[in-house]
């Protein structure tokens, strides 16, 4: 088994790191260069123009190695099935956000409307086909044997979780490398847990999950030649979830998923302490932004989030197999 693991994220590294150069070249070609928000840190002018929606490498390895070592394995069932759903559907939608951005040039893409209702619709989707095959209600509780039954509520619990990790990925990526590390580690946690579980599909596509980010970090470590997008943040948030789901692990995520869980809080509250006190708790949020403004390099704040995102995935493992 460990073999087969192995093999899936070796294919889908490869792949996209031989897709990259290729993808990088079209893009430049296309002009689908990325735009900088003016309200952002002024260091980040310099990125003006590098090519985005990058995330169609991580799509295309994840299928490709996916695909071909779950149907060599075990044979594709539902799982691998529904998982790719969710990928590329919130895929899709993150690619209709960016090209948006770079096509039409409205900085801000889809409006946040448009993208909740779509990321709400692809949810349900997918709730609903966890329904048809049968799926527990149940959420279980880290550290303790007990699983909590949620019956009707379980339906905007997964929607509300879907939905939230998607856009907490999403808000994420904001430094070079700082999502494909931070993810390849978060997927890679949950490869071994899935595989411990004995849900070997889900386990092989979260490793394929984590070749292909690797393979993409390759081109969007810093300084970076292209960004995913949010065809890649978006598509990333909602398979991590989707296998949270899956592996019946769900409230796990608030553990291993810690660093994207941070970066979000530091959006919610500096927004509800400027609109009531008009005062700002962080210089700029998300929080590798405060830390920018701060001093520190790019570097100094992707590694420190890195080890962040390590140090919660260790703790999530620890909680769910030896407590």
């Amino acid at each position: 088994m460990e073999q087969s693991m192995l093999y899936t994220m070796l294919i889908a590294f490869f792949t996209a790191v031989l897709l990259s150069p290729g993808m990088i070249k079209l893009l430049k070609r296309l002009n689908f260069g990325q735009s900088i928000r003016e309200e952002g840190p002024k260091t980040h002018q310099k990125k003006s123009g590098i090519p985005t929606m990058g995330g169609l490498v991580i799509l295309s390895a994840t299928l490709i190695s996916s695909l071909f070592m779950t149907a060599y394995y075990y044979g594709i069932g539902p799982e691998t099935l529904l998982l790719i759903f969710v990928t590329f559907a919130f895929g899709l939608l993150g690619f209709l956000d960016d090209f948006i951005k770079v096509v039409f040039k409205r900085n801000l893409g889809l409006t946040s409307g448009q993208k909740f209702l779509g990321q709400i619709a692809i949810s349900l989707v997918f709730y609903l086909v966890l329904r048809y095959y049968g799926f527990s209600d149940t959420v279980k509780i880290p550290g303790v044997d007990y699983s909590l039954p949620l019956g009707w509520l379980y339906a905007p619990f997964a929607v509300f979780w879907l939905v939230g990790f998607s856009n907490a990925l999403n808000l994420t990526d904001g430094l070079d490398g700082l999502l494909s590390g931070t993810a390849a580690i978060a997927f890679g946690a949950y490869g071994i847990l899935a595989w411990y579980q004995g849900q070997y599909e889900v386990a092989l596509f979260a490793v394929a999950v984590v070749g292909a980010v690797l393979g993409f970090l390759v081109f969007n470590a810093h300084p970076a030649k292209v960004f995913m997008g949010d065809t890649g943040s978006l598509a990333l948030g909602g398979s991590l979830t989707a296998i949270a789901l899956l592996t019946k692990l769900e409230l796990l995520l608030l553990i291993i998923g810690g660093v994207f869980v941070i970066e979000t809080l530091s959006v919610i509250l500096q927004v509800i302490s400027f609109k009531t006190t008009g005062k700002r708790i962080f210089r700029m949020s998300p929080l590798h932004h405060h830390y920018e403004l701060s001093g520190w390099s790019e570097w100094r704040i992707v590694a420190t989030f890195w080890t962040a995102g390590l140090l919660f995935a260790a703790l999530g493992i620890y909680i769910e197999v030896w407590l």
